[in-house]
């Protein structure tokens, strides 16, 4: 399974992004999928995740209502759209899956994930 990250850049205080992770090797109704970020001398930490089925989406407190996380099952592909962007959201956001039995579980945990993209440098300005 191979998992890659696109679409970090540089954006403005209050702009947007929107980040792509491209998985191939386990398809998007076997797997559920997580964003993660690491922020400058910290731990890589939960931002967002759907569950294998899509019905089942879950969000870390200090992104809802600013990040929307959805999938593209044709092209194998999980997006996270990111809107009003703040510079403490600068960080390299990595994607993961996990294959499942679960059709509706998404976990935050990041030790569950077996497979990691690598990561996406998004860097917001003031």
């Amino acid at each position: 399974v191979q998992l890659q990250a696109s679409g970090g850049g540089l954006a403005q205080a209050g702009g947007s992004l929107r980040l792509s992770c491209a998985i191939s090797g386990c398809s998007l109704s076997s797997c559920a999928v997580g964003w993660f970020r690491q922020l400058p001398g910290k731990e890589r930490e939960f931002v967002a995740g759907i569950s294998r089925s899509g019905s089942s989406i879950r969000y870390v407190e200090f992104v809802k209502g600013r990040f929307t996380i959805s999938r593209d099952n044709a092209k194998n592909l999980v997006l996270l759209q990111m809107n009003s962007l703040t510079p403490e959201d600068t960080a390299v956001y990595s994607c993961a899956a996990r294959r499942t039995f679960s059709s509706l579980e998404v976990t935050p945990s990041r030790e569950r994930y077996s497979y990691w993209g690598q990561g996406t440098l998004v860097t917001v300005s003031s």
